[in-house]
């Protein structure tokens, strides 16, 4: 029984029903306008003649209805007093006023003041005592009034002037029945009001507080794209300098070499070296700009330009990298061409396999594979002795049926002594790899030499996700 009643009142929610702003005021207009209502309602009924009998002064009758009507001042400050204050009021005047009791104006203050206890108690296990308190004091003094005072006298006035065959039941019991009936569903229905209004505040504020959070949530998710996004154009931006500085290096090293026996070759080389430092600036132009645009787009400034600047401006473009860039498996062929020098060789051959040919490779996977051949063998060139390097480009599909695109660079030259690297560039390799869900092996050859392979899996003719 206990339990079902903590049910009921929601006892076990430890929810605080919040109070709205200048209630106090609200509620005070409010005891006002019901006293007004009441006392309104009240002479009307003396000037039907209702109240001829009533043997309290008018002043008593108007005290009473104050009284009443100042509890609804506090209902939502103190909903428990105001329901237990409002009890009791029914009571004490039911007993000594019945008439002003029973008229319409002051059961509607008592509705209100029951309706508030449930509806603002903020204590909901203490709502449940007060509620069972309330029922039992109205069915004792029912009791009372009908078995010892004038209930059941009136009971028999109204009898004797009504047809007793008229109905199925007998008129006194009929009559308890009733009045039973009417106390129920009218104080009943009040505290089912309440609670319904309390648990329909309690509903609201549950989705206010996932709207914050979706909201919440929403803005780290945009935080994080921001910094995977920054993440991604860094390690764009170091294989485009590694890679360019390793090229520059190597060609202006076999420039020196030959310039006095060749210096056809020598022009060459420093033609190689022009285009590898256009190409990386081209390129940081690119990095650069979508990472001003990032910048832009989530309201912060950068360096040398507000965040109020215009979208056409010079250097805020947020170009594609894997549209600005243009590289993709085709150009990998290029890429290893760009190192190769009299002393230093590089093979590159592509496997497409059954159903899968180069070309519907996705952009932005073609990217990821072309950057990590790109950093495995500037690698080569900064930190082996091999004379020679291999590159394979292979299309496959998995054992699920997905299909796959894979790079593998093999050297056969061992660790150059004093030119250990940062190990940002194997790094951003990994966390490439890891963003589109493949598989990297990077480690020395049981053979001798180093390998790096990389495997990607795709949808065809889609993004498979940032590089």
């Amino acid at each position: 029984m206990w339990a079902r009643l903590n049910h009921l009142f929601d006892a076990e929610d430890e929810w605080t029903r919040p109070l709205p702003e200048n209630y106090l005021r609200f509620d005070a207009v409010l005891a006002l306008v019901m006293f007004a209502c009441s006392a309104v309602g009240v002479e009307i009924v003396r000037s039907m003649g209702v109240l001829g009998s009533e043997s309290a002064p008018i002043w008593a009758q108007y005290l009473a209805m104050a009284s009443a009507a100042a509890l609804l001042a506090i209902r939502r400050r103190f909903p428990l007093l105001t329901g237990l204050g409002a009890t009791g009021h029914m009571l004490v005047i039911g007993s000594v006023m019945p008439l002003v009791m029973g008229q319409v104006s002051l059961q509607v203050l008592y509705f209100v003041a029951i309706y508030s206890a449930a509806a603002w108690a903020r204590d909901r296990r203490a709502l449940v005592g007060v509620a069972v308190g309330i029922a039992i004091a109205l069915a004792v003094w029912m009791i009372w009034y009908l078995a010892l005072g004038s209930g059941m006298q009136q009971i028999l006035d109204a009898v004797d002037d009504a047809d007793r065959s008229s109905g199925l039941f007998p008129p006194v019991p009929a009559y308890l029945v009733y009045t039973a009936l009417i106390n129920i569903v009218y104080f009943g229905g009040a505290a089912a009001l309440g609670i319904t209004s309390w648990r329909g505040a309690r509903r609201r504020h549950a989705l206010a507080e996932q709207a914050h959070t979706i909201e919440a949530q929403a803005e780290a998710l945009r935080d994080r794209a921001v910094v995977e996004e920054r993440l991604r154009i860094a390690r764009e931006l170091h294989d485009v300098i590694a890679h360019h500085v390793a090229a520059i290096g190597v060609q202006a090293g076999a420039a020196r070499r030959v310039m006095d026996r060749d210096p056809e070759a020598a022009a060459g080389a420093l033609r190689t070296v022009e285009e590898s430092s256009r190409s990386a600036v081209s390129e940081m132009r690119g990095l650069l700009g979508a990472l001003r645009s990032a910048d832009l787009l989530t309201g912060r400034e950068t360096a040398g330009q507000s965040a109020d600047a215009p979208a056409d401006a010079p250097g805020t473009a947020a170009p594609d990298p894997s549209r600005s860039a243009g590289h993709g498996l085709a150009d990998v062929e290029r890429l290893a061409a760009s190192l190769d020098t009299v002393d230093f060789t590089t093979a590159v051959s592509v496997v497409p396999g059954t159903d899968h040919p180069i070309e519907e490779v996705p952009p932005l996977v073609g990217l990821s594979l072309y950057r990590s051949a790109q950093e495995a063998l500037a690698n080569i060139r900064r930190h082996s002795t091999a004379d020679h390097a291999g590159v394979v480009v292979r299309t496959g599909e998995l054992p699920g049926g997905a299909p796959y695109a894979e790079v593998e660079v093999l050297d056969d030259g061992r660790p150059r002594t004093g030119t250990s690297g940062s190990g940002l560039g194997l790094l951003g390799m990994r966390e490439r790899v890891r963003s589109h869900g493949g598989e990297c092996e990077i480690g020395p050859r049981v053979t001798g030499g180093y390998r790096v392979r990389v495997r990607l899996p795709y949808r065809p003719n889609a993004d498979a996700g940032p590089g």
